[in-house]
C-alpha cells in the first residue's frame, strides 16, 4: 500500500487516494474553494476493507485542511459521522452550517 496522495485539478476538484501498486483501492472525493474543503464521498474497495484506509484518508484530509487554513464541510456520511463522534478532535476544522 502506498501513502495517501492528493490530486486536484485547476478548479480545486479532486481526491485523496491510496494505491496498491497501480490500482486505486481507496479514495475521498473533495473540492477546495473559498477557504472551504468539501468532502463528498469516501470509498474503499471491498478487497481492501478493514485495513484502516478510510481513517488514513480522513487523517490526510484533516492534516491538509489544518496546514492550509481550510474549514471542512463533511457532506460525506463517513466523514460527518467521524466528525460527530470525535467533535473535539475536529472542532478546529469543522464548518458547521446550522446547529
Amino acid at each position: 500500500m502506498n501513502d495517501v496522495q492528493l490530486k486536484l485539478d485547476e478548479k480545486g476538484h479532486g481526491h485523496f487516494y491510496i494505491l496498491d501498486g497501480e490500482e486505486q483501492v481507496a479514495e475521498m472525493v473533495v473540492s477546495i474553494a473559498g477557504g472551504m474543503l468539501t468532502v463528498y464521498h469516501t470509498e474503499v474497495l471491498p478487497k481492501a476493507e478493514g485495513k484502516g484506509l478510510a481513517k488514513q484518508l480522513l487523517s490526510a484530509m484533516v492534516d491538509h485542511a489544518r496546514k492550509n487554513g481550510l474549514k471542512v464541510i463533511p457532506l460525506c456520511p463517513y466523514v460527518h459521522a467521524q466528525f460527530k463522534r470525535h467533535a473535539d478532535a475536529y472542532a478546529d476544522v469543522w464548518h458547521k452550517s446550522d446547529q
